[in-house]
């Protein structure tokens, strides 16, 4: 038997992977993301990104296999909780906060979401690693705001408003720059939870 066979495949592939420094695949993944938000998509190919990163396309193709799974590698390495470490100890400042965090993000994730808009309904995978990668973590953070703020007392655990907290802070900022055309940018999401979300929840 050889070493290859001895090892299996999982072994092999891994070995494989291995070649690619975290920097170098680090470089595939900001290239492939960045090229999906100028271009959209469709525009986007493998090829291309071998151009652009300067690699070949048997590299690619040899640790990804298919683009859908390099972006959805891409999207799940670019995973970050913008919203995490917030906790001023007061829930309005905390909402004030994670709007102006949000804010200071959304041009470039609203850019890829739009982006993606159709390829994540035709491939679930590619679905689930958005999710995973720019929605998951700051909803799941986002609601984390929300119950410090339950547990000291500021606002009732039953009260009606708190579950629509996350799709009023993410609406807007998908929503803003289809009726206006203009990203919402820091100073407009922290008047709209002043306005629109602490009004609901009762506090100021």
């Amino acid at each position: 038997m050889t070493s290859q066979a001895a090892e299996g495949p999982e072994s092999v592939t891994a070995s494989r992977r291995s070649k690619i420094t975290p920097e170098r695949e680090r470089e595939f993944y900001d290239a492939v993301l960045e090229q999906i938000r100028e271009c959209g998509y469709d525009a986007v190919t493998m090829e291309g990104i071998a151009a652009t990163t300067r690699c070949s396309k048997s590299t690619l193709y040899r640790q990804w296999k298919t683009k859908p799974q390099f972006v959805a590698a891409a999207l799940r390495a670019s995973r970050k909780v913008r919203f995490a470490g917030i906790d001023s100890g007061s829930l309005a400042e905390d909402l004030r906060l994670a709007a102006r965090a949000a804010g200071d993000w959304t041009g470039k994730d609203t850019r890829l979401l739009q982006a993606l808009g159709h390829a994540v309904t035709q491939d679930r995978e590619l679905q689930r690693a958005l999710r995973e990668a720019l929605v998951d973590p700051e909803i799941t953070a986002l609601r984390n705001i929300l119950r410090r703020g339950v547990d000291r007392g500021e606002i009732a655990a039953d009260h009606p408003a708190l579950e629509f907290v996350p799709t009023q802070i993410f609406g807007v900022l998908r929503v803003r720059p289809v009726l206006e055309g203009k990203y919402a940018d820091p100073d407009y999401l922290v008047r709209f939870v002043e306005a629109a979300v602490l009004p609901a929840l009762g506090l100021t």
